[in-house]
């Protein structure tokens, strides 16, 4: 008779299955970011320069404020 597998043997392999998928997956979800902010700084370009600032101060600003944020819950 076989032995049945032991609820750790299953876990670790869940997570060792995990782990190999995990670097595919940040690939996935990068990509489809960098797509998504080509496509807003593309229709932000051609609304014009001021409309460009604008956008450049507010996403500076976004930037910083995370950065902040992030240092002060560290």
């Amino acid at each position: 008779m076989a032995a049945l597998p032991s609820d750790t043997a299953i876990i670790l392999a869940q997570d060792s299955l995990s782990a190999l998928l995990l670097p595919f997956w940040q690939i996935v979800i990068g990509g489809l970011v960098l797509l998504a902010l080509l496509a807003s700084v593309r229709r932000l370009a051609r609304r014009g320069r001021s409309r460009m600032t604008t956008g450049l101060l507010v996403t500076a600003s976004a930037i910083i404020g995370l950065a902040v944020v992030g240092m002060l819950l560290q």
